[in-house]
């Protein structure tokens, strides 16, 4: 067995515990922001090492498709095949008009089976179809679906749905001095800046814990 450094093991570890507990990988900001690592060309050496080694595998050189193959430990990185009871069926939602949440969500367009640990265990999740390249550089795609944790509130960065007039949005969140920003991860779109004494007329609908791509 390929024995890994000290800073492997603990890039490893971050990566498990982020798809445990959110249902997907952290991003290369997020692997170095975590562990002091300055550049993300120093994340990507480490990643790098661990594919040699055979901890996991990635796609095109993208942190969010990593997908792991073997524990810290070194043991195979693999799960029976999921029960009943491991299965949560999340529901499907359209276009969230304003104050129509909890009956579009009553109503879906579809409903999905996924495992629960996908989404970290967790409970009152729905999911929204992602439409355009906003979250692009978040590894969220144009035609993906995202599985959102009902709450009104949220912390600082975190990727939230919002509702921006008669629009839900999917961005990074941000409460400034003088206004909320909700920032793209696409560096060829400007944020939505929205003053403080109109953020009462924006709604957050809740905080994205994972991410799901149909492949056909």
């Amino acid at each position: 067995m390929h024995k890994l450094t000290a800073r492997q093991k603990a890039v490893l570890e971050y990566i498990s515990d982020s798809i445990h507990s959110r249902g997907y990988p952290p991003t290369l900001r997020e692997i170095g922001n975590h562990l002091g690592i300055r550049s993300t060309n120093g994340v990507n050496d480490h990643l790098r090492a661990l594919e040699r080694k055979g901890y996991l595998t990635r796609e095109d050189m993208k942190s969010r498709t990593l997908r792991l193959m073997k524990t810290p430990d070194g043991r195979p990185s693999s799960r029976p095949p999921s029960s009943n009871d491991d299965l949560v069926e999340i529901p499907i939602v359209g276009r969230v008009a304003a104050g129509a949440l909890s009956e579009a969500i009553e109503h879906p367009e579809d409903t999905v089976h996924i495992d629960r640990m996908l989404i970290g265990g967790q409970r009152d999740v729905f999911g929204l179809r992602v439409t355009g390249e906003s979250m692009i550089e978040a590894g969220i795609f144009d035609g993906d679906f995202v599985f959102v944790r009902k709450q009104l509130t949220a912390n600082r960065g975190e990727v939230i749905i919002a509702l921006v007039g008669d629009e839900a949005t999917c961005k990074y969140y941000f409460p400034e001095r003088e206004h909320v920003r909700l920032q793209p991860a696409n560096k060829d779109m400007a944020p939505i800046l929205i003053p403080k004494n109109d953020w009462r007329s924006t709604q957050v609908l809740g905080v994205v814990v994972g991410v799901y791509r149909r492949l056909n």
